[in-house]
């Protein structure tokens, strides 16, 4: 199986299956000298691991990670990094029924067309648990980018079904299992998990990633656009079936006077373009939002094929997240730190000589409802590279 190396620069390289006995990755391209612990590793993880709350998967997974190399002392080497997590609470009985059967809405049935092979235990490596490791891998690139140019990448969860959720507070995101930038919505979005889970149904949701301090000039105008590989990242996320940059597809209604972003000695005016012009950061926050699908594991009867062919009823059992987007807050984090990682070494190694006379500006926006709404507040910004 080809497709599990991602980056140029920084690449992730993953491996394991989800009922296998670990899942793990190797990074390589990282710079030496960054200060890195397991500790600093585990933070992330724990932000996205199973069983936090009564709204997910009940599986019970400490995601433990172990750094096998690429650390001396303290500090990365230069060398490949190896990290590995330990599978503890795989319950593989519970998708014994669909060793023959495909599950609707799941890579079950494509898979099995293209390898003719096919762990089935909890969907093998297409199951979410590989993106356990990424969000390992992106908590190196993340401690690098804050310390490399303050860099600062968070996100919240914007929907939930029917619910558009307003964006408050950052302080609120860690507080709530949903990662919801208001509080006061919470009640009614565990009261909506509690009838999904009665139901044996499921809901989608959106997750807005905004990463802030990026430099101008990350990205390349043709085929390494920024925002081109931000997106593919993005859908590389398991259940990810839209993004969006910026105002995305509500600049289909706007006019252009409204949505190319003016210019002022001060700064941007707005962010429509969620901080990337022709395929090159501007300098502003960086604004991209996903659209997750319902969680496809579901216990109501659904009609399938089996191998053969032949009409059958699926009904999925076992331990499953009413909404996948209720945990994915981090790995949309997690995909955005790793761009943003390889295009810092990449612009490095190319441009990191290149000066212009023309002062750096940056439109510093005021979020209201959504990253879209945005205030004429803006102020000049030095440039992260000189400090």
């Amino acid at each position: 199986m080809a497709g599990n190396t991602f980056g140029r620069v920084f690449c992730v390289t993953s491996f394991g299956e989800s009922h296998g006995p670990a899942i793990g990755c190797v990074v390589d391209g990282c710079p030496p000298g960054l200060a890195l612990s397991a500790e600093e590793i585990q933070n992330d993880l724990d932000r996205r691991k199973p069983g936090t709350s009564r709204h997910v998967t009940q599986r019970q997974e400490s995601d433990t990670v172990e750094i096998l190399s690429g650390v001396f002392e303290g500090q990365t080497t230069g060398t490949p990094i190896a990290l590995l997590i330990c599978n503890e609470d795989q319950r593989s009985r519970d998708y014994g029924n669909l060793i023959d059967t495909f599950r609707p809405g799941h890579a079950d049935y494509t898979y099995w067309q293209k390898y003719g092979i096919r762990d089935h235990r909890g969907g093998g490596r297409a199951s979410a648990r590989e993106t356990a490791v990424r969000v390992a891998a992106a908590a190196i690139a993340r401690k690098w980018l804050k310390e490399k140019y303050g860099v600062v990448i968070r996100g919240y969860l914007s929907q939930l079904g029917p619910h558009e959720l307003p964006f408050k507070t950052w302080e609120s995101v860690g507080q709530n299992p949903f990662f919801s930038a208001d509080p006061d919505v919470v009640p009614k979005l565990e009261a909506l998990m509690d009838e999904l889970r009665k139901a044996g149904d499921s809901v989608g949701a959106k997750i807005t990633t905004i990463a802030e301090q990026v430099p101008v000039g990350w990205g390349a105008p043709v085929y390494a656009k920024l925002d081109a590989d931000l997106a593919g990242a993005m859908m590389s996320i398991n259940a990810v079936k839209a993004v969006e940059i910026g105002s995305g597809f509500a600049s289909v209604t706007q006019r252009g006077s409204e949505h190319g972003d003016e210019l002022t000695p001060e700064g941007f005016v707005t962010n429509h373009a969620g901080g990337i012009l022709g395929g090159i950061s501007t300098g502003q926050d960086i604004v991209v939002t996903i659209g997750i699908k319902p969680t496809s594991s579901i216990r109501i009867p659904r009609r399938s094929i089996d191998k053969q062919g032949k009409p059958v009823m699926v009904e999925t059992n076992g331990r499953h997240d009413p909404c996948v987007g209720i945990r994915a807050t981090p790995i949309a984090e997690a995909m955005m730190a790793l761009v943003l990682m390889d295009h810092a070494l990449l612009h490095r190694a190319q441009n990191a000589d290149v000066a212009t006379k023309t002062p750096k500006i940056a439109g510093s926006v005021k979020r209201t409802n959504s990253p879209d709404e945005v205030s004429p507040t803006s102020k000049m910004n030095s440039d992260p590279t000189e400090a």
